[in-house]
């Protein structure tokens, strides 16, 4: 059995295992990631020629198609027969959550690769640690005149990936933590939370040439405003379980030695509470101070984790 944060042995089978958790965490922050990066694209620098230069811009073009990489890597190393990965590819039922996903990150991946190529244009130009894919700059410069097109389906496909994690989990009908409405659009807002702090991060560290403090303060508004409204969104999906015949199994999600610890202190205090505490002190203060940021987007990310983590395990373990 496979574990993550010491043993199971004392729950039921765990048939999702934890590299489920972190695909459909790495999903959520790839799409999340690309989201933010053309939101600050479009709001903060659209009359801007140097638009695609900022840092939060640059980190999405990069965690993105990266993160949904490894996200599948781990999707088909769990298959158990990686090889036979290829017949989710070539076979499809439309009725299937599963296939459904499938055509969406078939679609999703390439223009996530498209975008960030046409990000880092100069850079693959420049540098010759990316001339392999000099060939391909010819072929970027062709989408120039449908670029804003192109940005305009990734967000929309990014939206479908982001809420499709939930919707996977919510086919299983007999986990009821899983199989409710609310849990895709929690799962979007988390990952556009998760986006938001890990461009922070990423622009932050890597990119400081060209970090521009109205785009920090706009993703901090920006991550303010979504973690208090994943906030409704749990009391929400607690009271569907409550009224909709779930009642012992919330009981028991809240209040388990394990679990619900895993939920007050995991998901609440470090998801929740600590991030709204750090954004709301710097953006009252206005005190952008470089360590402070970047705590709050680690602890955002910890708590996306843990969210997803007690989300999948607590799901099947306590039913």
């Amino acid at each position: 059995m496979n574990n993550m944060w010491g043993s199971t042995a004392q729950f039921d089978a765990i048939y999702w295992p934890w590299p489920i958790a972190i695909y459909l965490f790495l999903a959520g922050l790839s799409a999340g990631s690309i989201m933010v990066a053309l939101l600050v694209k479009w709001n903060k620098h659209e009359d801007n020629a140097n638009s695609i230069w900022d840092a939060m811009v640059k980190a999405g073009a990069i965690i993105g198609p990266v993160t949904i990489c490894l996200g599948l890597l781990l999707l088909i190393i769990d298959l158990g027969k990686p090889l036979s990965f290829y017949w989710l590819l070539i076979t499809y039922n439309i009725t299937s959550v599963m296939s459904i996903g499938v055509i969406f990150l078939l679609a999703y991946t390439p223009f996530a690769f498209l975008f960030a190529m046409m990000i880092f244009e100069k850079e693959i130009e420049q540098y010759k640690i990316f001339a392999v894919l000099r060939p391909l700059t010819k072929f970027i410069r062709s989408f120039a005149k449908i670029s804003k097109n192109i940005e305009y389906i990734l967000f929309v496909l990014a939206i479908c990936v982001a809420m499709y994690t939930g919707f996977l989990l919510g086919a299983i009908e007999k986990i009821p933590l899983w199989n409710t409405p609310i849990l895709p659009i929690l799962f979007l807002v988390s990952g556009f939370s998760s986006g938001i702090a890990a461009n922070i991060l990423i622009g932050m560290l890597f990119f400081k040439g060209s970090l521009n403090k109205d785009s920090i303060k706009y993703l901090l508004v920006l991550d303010l405003r979504a973690i208090l409204f994943e906030i409704p969104l749990l009391i929400i999906l607690f009271l569907g379980l409550y009224l909709g015949g779930a009642k012992e199994f919330a009981n028991l999600a809240l209040s388990d030695t394990f679990y619900g610890t895993v939920f007050w202190i995991g998901v609440v205090f470090v998801g929740l509470f600590l991030p709204v505490l750090i954004a709301a002190t710097a953006l009252k203060n206005h005190a952008y101070k470089p360590l402070y940021i970047v705590i709050n987007s680690l602890v955002v990310l910890v708590g996306v984790i843990i969210l997803r983590y007690y989300v999948v395990y607590g799901g099947q373990a306590l039913i």
